[in-house]
């Protein structure tokens, strides 16, 4: 830590081990006003669009899990869809289960992670969570535990807990037996009940007085509270299919991030994940994630970013639940996947990652080899939308000195769970004071 000159003040924090990538926080203050803000994002580019071109159409579910250790069932499930559209092949009944049950188990994992050990630290006074079980040792083995299960469910379907080995294109390599999964239902009854106090626990939380007014956006289902396929809407009319994505949403670079940043031709910034899919879906949660929403005071309109984690601690009900009923209900496929036959043709697929929806494009040539790829994740459209963010908390707590301004800035950012390359975790934080 350093300090110069009232004229000019830097802050910089080497290492903040609660969010997902490599990024650095940019805040400029001249004569007493905000300047400038930047999420900066230096990471080098990652090349996976480019390793897919050539490959065989069978190959991305594999090849694009290795993108995120996090979610890498989004980007499995959003590459089968791609493909499965450009071969003209749809997933329904026991297999399109299998893969919601699959990715509750994400979304439980997931959230589970992000609310227990990077967010609420900062909600309860302590730098991170390894302190915070020093203090509270049951709390965050009762978090630790809901992951597993996550995981386990993973496992079981998957094949493995971390990127996944049991998906292929049209379905999977081996389905589960009903024996297979009745040890996950008893698991997962008692991580309803740790879900259902989580959402109590952080509705209890001191939440600062922020909100915005902007375009919140998620994929919509008349029948389910959507974790794949869908329509892509938002709270100010958009509603556009997959093959009308980027005739809406454009990415460019700019100069202070190597991560595109994704806007909406008509209107700017807009924001994916838990309150989009909240404000847009919330009449199809199950009843258990309805009750619990509506106990810790949830409306659908909620703009305060501070309140997400009640939000995502409501998903983790709605995944618990809802994988308990599909493995209750669950019929074991008569095979495990639906042959899936290469064509030429472009494809489109999206679902919900944990951070919002995740866009992919694919080209096939007739021989099934992809010959041109694009990927789209959540937090190249969510970055233009934290920066937003950010300035408007920034300039309403000037009077902050350094240290504090810092800190809750980091916090306004893990509002959004950015998970910026979903590998190592740094954050470099300047503020600069002319």
């Amino acid at each position: 830590m350093t300090h110069r000159s009232p004229a000019s003040r830097t802050l910089k924090v080497d290492a903040l081990a609660r969010v997902e990538g490599e990024g650095a926080m940019y805040i400029e203050v001249r004569d007493g006003r905000l300047h400038d803000v930047q999420l900066r994002i230096y990471e080098p580019p990652r090349f996976f669009e480019a390793f897919l071109r050539g490959r065989r159409y069978t190959e991305p579910p594999d090849i694009t899990a290795r993108i995120c250790g996090i979610c890498p069932v989004a980007y499995q499930m959003s590459a089968c869809l791609a493909i499965e559209d450009a071969c003209g092949v749809t997933i329904d009944g026991p297999l399109h289960d299998l893969r919601r049950l699959l990715y509750c188990g994400e979304w439980i994992e997931s959230h589970t992670l992000h609310l227990y050990l990077l967010h609420a630290p900062d909600f309860l006074g302590y730098s991170n969570a390894i302190d915070l079980a020093a203090d509270h040792r049951d709390l965050v083995t009762a978090g630790l535990d809901l992951k597993k299960v996550g995981n386990e469910i993973l496992e079981v379907v998957g094949g493995r807990a971390i990127h996944p080995v049991n998906v292929k294109v049209g379905g999977f390599y081996r389905v589960p037996t009903r024996k297979d999964l009745a040890p996950l239902a008893e698991r997962l009854r008692g991580a309803l009940d740790t879900a259902m106090n989580t959402v109590a626990w952080v509705a209890g939380f001191d939440f600062p007085e922020v909100g915005h007014e902007l375009e919140l956006a998620a994929l919509c289902h008349p029948d389910e509270y959507t974790m794949m396929g869908g329509r892509f809407r938002s709270t100010r009319g958009l509603d556009i299919a997959a093959d009308e994505f980027t005739d809406h949403v454009i990415e460019n670079q700019v100069e202070h991030s190597t991560a595109l940043h994704a806007h909406l031709l008509e209107r700017g910034e807009y924001l994916v994940g838990p309150m989009a899919r909240f404000a847009l879906s919330h009449a199809l949660l199950g009843p258990e994630a309805l009750a619990a929403a509506s106990d810790a005071g949830l409306e659908p309109g909620e703009r305060n970013p501070f309140r997400s984690i009640i939000v995502r601690a409501v998903e983790i009900v709605q995944a618990c639940s809802e994988a308990l009923r599909i493995i209750e209900n669950y019929e074991r496929p008569d095979a495990p996947a639906v042959e899936v036959v290469p064509r030429a043709g472009v494809g489109f697929g999206w679902t919900e990652a944990p951070r919002g929806m995740l866009w992919h494009r694919y080209e096939l040539d007739a021989e099934g080899t992809i010959v041109d790829a694009l990927i789209v994740p959540p937090t190249s459209q969510n970055q233009p939308a934290i920066e937003h963010d950010l300035y408007h908390f920034v300039e309403g707590h000037l009077d902050l000195d350094d240290i504090e301004l810092g800190l809750r800035c980091e916090q306004t950012i893990r509002n959004y769970d950015p998970c910026i390359s979903c590998a190592t975790h740094f954050l470099d934080v300047t503020v600069s004071r002319t």
